[in-house]
Protein backbone atom coordinates (compact mmCIF):
# COMPACT_ATOMS: atom_id res chain seq x y z
CA UNK A 1 0.00 0.00 0.00
CA UNK A 2 3.24 2.12 0.42
CA UNK A 3 3.94 4.10 -2.42
CA UNK A 4 6.52 6.37 -1.34
CA UNK A 5 7.95 7.00 2.34
CA UNK A 6 10.47 9.96 2.65
CA UNK A 7 12.23 11.18 6.34
CA UNK A 8 11.13 14.48 7.65
CA UNK A 9 13.30 15.98 10.48
CA UNK A 10 11.94 14.85 13.63
CA UNK A 11 12.08 17.18 16.70
CA UNK A 12 12.85 13.83 18.46
CA UNK A 13 16.21 12.17 18.90
CA UNK A 14 13.91 9.00 19.50
CA UNK A 15 11.59 8.97 16.61
CA UNK A 16 11.73 9.08 13.19
CA UNK A 17 9.23 10.73 10.97
CA UNK A 18 8.52 10.04 7.94
CA UNK A 19 5.90 11.19 4.93
CA UNK A 20 4.15 8.68 3.44
CA UNK A 21 2.33 8.37 0.13
CA UNK A 22 -0.08 5.37 -0.01
CA UNK A 23 -3.08 4.31 -1.98
CA UNK A 24 -7.18 5.46 -1.17
CA UNK A 25 -9.39 4.39 -3.20
CA UNK A 26 -7.32 4.66 -6.19
CA UNK A 27 -5.86 8.06 -4.76
CA UNK A 28 -1.97 8.59 -4.21
CA UNK A 29 -2.96 10.14 -0.31
CA UNK A 30 -0.35 11.37 1.68
CA UNK A 31 0.34 11.18 5.54
CA UNK A 32 2.80 11.84 8.25
CA UNK A 33 4.15 8.42 10.17
CA UNK A 34 6.49 8.34 13.33
CA UNK A 35 8.96 5.25 14.08
CA UNK A 36 9.92 5.10 17.45
CA UNK A 37 13.86 4.76 16.92
CA UNK A 38 15.01 1.00 17.59
CA UNK A 39 11.21 -0.78 18.94
CA UNK A 40 9.51 -3.20 17.32
CA UNK A 41 6.83 -5.81 18.73
CA UNK A 42 4.90 -2.00 19.00
CA UNK A 43 0.96 -1.44 18.89
CA UNK A 44 -0.14 1.30 16.08
CA UNK A 45 -1.66 4.35 16.43
CA UNK A 46 -3.83 5.93 13.90
CA UNK A 47 -4.28 9.80 14.28
CA UNK A 48 -6.97 11.30 12.69
CA UNK A 49 -6.60 14.71 12.38
CA UNK A 50 -9.67 17.32 13.06
CA UNK A 51 -10.44 20.60 10.71
CA UNK A 52 -10.55 20.57 6.44
CA UNK A 53 -7.49 21.80 4.66
CA UNK A 54 -5.04 23.56 6.28
CA UNK A 55 -7.48 24.03 8.88
CA UNK A 56 -6.47 21.88 12.09
CA UNK A 57 -3.50 20.28 9.93
CA UNK A 58 -1.46 17.38 11.67
CA UNK A 59 0.92 18.70 14.21
CA UNK A 60 4.52 16.86 14.54
CA UNK A 61 4.55 17.44 17.76
CA UNK A 62 1.25 15.82 18.71
CA UNK A 63 2.31 13.00 16.70
CA UNK A 64 5.53 12.61 18.53
CA UNK A 65 3.67 12.59 21.59
CA UNK A 66 1.73 9.51 20.88
CA UNK A 67 4.80 7.95 19.83
CA UNK A 68 6.59 8.87 22.48
CA UNK A 69 4.14 6.60 24.30
CA UNK A 70 5.44 3.39 22.77
CA UNK A 71 3.39 3.55 19.13
CA UNK A 72 4.01 3.48 15.46
CA UNK A 73 1.60 6.00 14.58
CA UNK A 74 0.32 7.11 11.23
CA UNK A 75 -1.65 10.36 10.64
CA UNK A 76 -3.52 11.04 6.88
CA UNK A 77 -3.30 14.56 5.92
CA UNK A 78 -6.41 13.31 4.10
CA UNK A 79 -7.13 13.28 -0.09
CA UNK A 80 -6.30 16.57 -1.54
CA UNK A 81 -4.28 17.94 0.97
CA UNK A 82 -0.21 18.35 1.03
CA UNK A 83 0.29 17.11 -2.56
CA UNK A 84 -2.34 14.26 -2.41
CA UNK A 85 -4.62 13.57 -5.06
CA UNK A 86 -8.55 13.73 -4.75
CA UNK A 87 -10.40 16.45 -2.70
CA UNK A 88 -11.94 16.19 0.91
CA UNK A 89 -15.37 15.77 1.61
CA UNK A 90 -15.98 15.97 5.05
CA UNK A 91 -16.15 12.07 6.22
CA UNK A 92 -18.07 10.83 3.02
CA UNK A 93 -15.48 8.75 1.08
CA UNK A 94 -12.49 10.59 2.83
CA UNK A 95 -12.81 8.33 5.19
CA UNK A 96 -11.35 5.80 3.65
CA UNK A 97 -8.24 7.70 3.63
CA UNK A 98 -8.43 6.63 7.41
CA UNK A 99 -9.70 3.22 7.27
CA UNK A 100 -6.58 2.78 4.40
CA UNK A 101 -4.53 4.21 7.10
CA UNK A 102 -5.68 1.73 9.90
CA UNK A 103 -4.71 -0.91 7.04
CA UNK A 104 -1.64 0.70 6.19
CA UNK A 105 -0.29 0.37 10.19
CA UNK A 106 -1.89 -3.44 10.42
CA UNK A 107 0.70 -4.29 7.61
CA UNK A 108 3.93 -2.10 9.50
CA UNK A 109 7.03 -5.21 10.34
CA UNK A 110 7.33 -2.36 13.82
CA UNK A 111 3.22 -3.42 14.69
CA UNK A 112 2.52 -6.52 16.46
CA UNK A 113 -0.92 -8.01 15.68
CA UNK A 114 -1.42 -9.14 19.44
CA UNK A 115 -1.19 -5.59 20.35
CA UNK A 116 -3.27 -4.13 17.35
CA UNK A 117 -4.61 -1.26 16.08
CA UNK A 118 -5.79 1.72 18.56
CA UNK A 119 -7.32 5.01 16.84
CA UNK A 120 -7.96 8.20 17.99
CA UNK A 121 -9.40 11.11 16.56
CA UNK A 122 -9.70 14.97 17.35
CA UNK A 123 -12.65 16.95 16.50
CA UNK A 124 -13.63 15.99 13.27
CA UNK A 125 -11.24 13.65 13.18
CA UNK A 126 -13.56 11.52 16.05
CA UNK A 127 -16.28 10.85 13.68
CA UNK A 128 -14.12 9.31 11.09
CA UNK A 129 -12.42 7.12 14.33
CA UNK A 130 -16.09 6.42 14.78
CA UNK A 131 -16.40 4.80 11.19
CA UNK A 132 -13.03 3.30 10.68
CA UNK A 133 -13.89 1.36 14.34
CA UNK A 134 -17.24 -0.07 12.38
CA UNK A 135 -15.66 -0.97 9.13
CA UNK A 136 -12.58 -2.20 11.50
CA UNK A 137 -13.81 -4.26 13.80
CA UNK A 138 -10.67 -5.63 14.79
CA UNK A 139 -9.95 -2.18 15.79
CA UNK A 140 -8.34 -2.29 19.91
CA UNK A 141 -9.82 0.95 21.00
CA UNK A 142 -11.33 4.66 19.29
CA UNK A 143 -10.70 7.55 21.69
CA UNK A 144 -12.80 10.37 20.56
CA UNK A 145 -11.04 13.55 21.95
CA UNK A 146 -13.81 16.55 21.41
CA UNK A 147 -15.12 14.62 18.82
CA UNK A 148 -17.58 15.20 16.20
CA UNK A 149 -20.38 12.52 16.03
CA UNK A 150 -23.71 13.83 14.43
CA UNK A 151 -22.83 16.39 11.42
CA UNK A 152 -26.66 17.87 11.36
CA UNK A 153 -25.63 19.27 14.81
CA UNK A 154 -22.42 20.14 13.60
CA UNK A 155 -24.55 22.34 10.89
CA UNK A 156 -27.24 23.86 13.67
CA UNK A 157 -24.30 24.36 15.86
CA UNK A 158 -21.67 26.01 13.44
CA UNK A 159 -22.20 29.04 11.58
CA UNK A 160 -19.20 29.57 10.37
CA UNK A 161 -18.65 26.01 9.09
CA UNK A 162 -22.22 26.40 7.62
CA UNK A 163 -20.46 27.65 3.81
CA UNK A 164 -18.05 25.10 4.01
CA UNK A 165 -20.44 22.48 4.72
CA UNK A 166 -22.97 23.25 1.92
CA UNK A 167 -20.19 23.54 -0.69
CA UNK A 168 -18.62 19.85 0.40
CA UNK A 169 -21.38 18.13 0.85
CA UNK A 170 -23.53 19.82 -1.45
CA UNK A 171 -25.89 21.60 0.19
CA UNK A 172 -27.83 22.32 3.95
CA UNK A 173 -29.14 18.73 6.04
CA UNK A 174 -32.78 19.68 5.44
CA UNK A 175 -32.30 19.69 1.05
CA UNK A 176 -29.68 16.71 1.25
CA UNK A 177 -31.10 14.68 4.79
CA UNK A 178 -29.36 11.41 3.11
CA UNK A 179 -25.85 12.94 2.60
CA UNK A 180 -25.53 14.21 6.38
CA UNK A 181 -27.28 10.95 7.34
CA UNK A 182 -24.60 8.85 5.51
CA UNK A 183 -21.97 10.71 7.59
CA UNK A 184 -23.14 10.16 11.11
CA UNK A 185 -22.31 6.64 12.03
CA UNK A 186 -24.73 7.09 15.87
CA UNK A 187 -27.46 4.29 14.33
CA UNK A 188 -24.93 1.93 13.56
CA UNK A 189 -22.91 1.61 16.79
CA UNK A 190 -24.90 -1.09 18.25
CA UNK A 191 -22.62 -3.33 16.03
CA UNK A 192 -19.86 -1.09 17.21
CA UNK A 193 -16.93 -3.45 18.71
CA UNK A 194 -13.45 -1.50 20.42
CA UNK A 195 -13.64 -0.11 23.23
CA UNK A 196 -14.49 3.86 23.35
CA UNK A 197 -12.93 6.42 25.42
CA UNK A 198 -14.44 10.02 25.24
CA UNK A 199 -12.49 12.92 26.11
CA UNK A 200 -14.42 16.15 26.15
CA UNK A 201 -14.06 20.03 27.45
CA UNK A 202 -17.25 20.90 28.74
CA UNK A 203 -16.44 24.70 27.84
CA UNK A 204 -15.80 23.34 24.15
CA UNK A 205 -17.73 25.96 21.77
CA UNK A 206 -16.90 24.42 18.91
CA UNK A 207 -17.92 20.78 19.65
CA UNK A 208 -20.89 20.98 22.32
CA UNK A 209 -21.36 17.92 24.71
CA UNK A 210 -24.30 17.15 23.08
CA UNK A 211 -22.05 14.71 20.70
CA UNK A 212 -21.11 13.05 23.68
CA UNK A 213 -24.42 12.47 25.19
CA UNK A 214 -25.84 11.37 21.67
CA UNK A 215 -23.27 8.89 20.88
CA UNK A 216 -23.85 7.36 24.37
CA UNK A 217 -27.39 7.48 23.99
CA UNK A 218 -26.45 5.50 20.60
CA UNK A 219 -24.81 2.91 22.53
CA UNK A 220 -26.54 -0.66 23.38
CA UNK A 221 -26.68 -0.90 27.03
CA UNK A 222 -25.37 -4.14 27.15
CA UNK A 223 -21.84 -2.48 25.46
CA UNK A 224 -22.01 0.51 28.03
CA UNK A 225 -19.55 -1.33 30.19
CA UNK A 226 -16.96 -1.20 27.33
CA UNK A 227 -17.28 2.76 27.21
CA UNK A 228 -15.08 5.61 29.44
CA UNK A 229 -16.05 9.05 29.73
CA UNK A 230 -13.38 11.37 30.51
CA UNK A 231 -15.70 14.99 30.65
CA UNK A 232 -13.21 18.28 31.94
CA UNK A 233 -15.81 21.19 32.99
CA UNK A 234 -13.07 23.78 32.76
CA UNK A 235 -11.49 22.97 29.30
CA UNK A 236 -12.48 24.21 25.54
CA UNK A 237 -11.49 22.83 22.44
CA UNK A 238 -8.07 22.85 22.66
CA UNK A 239 -6.77 21.96 26.58
CA UNK A 240 -3.65 23.98 27.71
CA UNK A 241 -1.12 22.32 26.71
CA UNK A 242 -0.09 20.78 30.40
CA UNK A 243 -3.12 18.94 30.63
CA UNK A 244 -3.40 18.04 27.05
CA UNK A 245 -0.22 16.69 27.34
CA UNK A 246 -1.21 14.53 31.08
CA UNK A 247 -4.69 13.75 29.84
CA UNK A 248 -2.93 12.22 27.00
CA UNK A 249 -0.53 9.62 28.54
CA UNK A 250 -3.46 9.13 30.67
CA UNK A 251 -5.25 7.82 27.83
CA UNK A 252 -2.11 5.80 26.64
CA UNK A 253 -2.63 3.72 30.09
CA UNK A 254 -5.97 3.22 29.29
CA UNK A 255 -5.37 1.76 25.87
CA UNK A 256 -2.18 -0.92 26.78
CA UNK A 257 -4.54 -2.57 29.45
CA UNK A 258 -6.46 -4.15 26.22
CA UNK A 259 -3.34 -6.09 25.64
Amino acid sequence: MIIEKIRVPSPSRKIHLFEVTYKSNDLNVIGLMAEPINETELPGLLYLRGGIKAVGMVRHQRIIQWASEGFVVFAPYYRGNRGGEGREDFCGDDRFDAINGFDLLEQHPFVASEKGIHVVGFSRGGIMALWTGLYRPQTKTVTSWNGITDMVLTYEERIDLRKMMKRVIGGTPWKYPDRYEARTPLKYLHSFSPELLLIHGEKDQHVSNEHVYQLLDSIPEARQQQVETWLFPNYEHHFPARAQAAILKKAAIWMQKTY
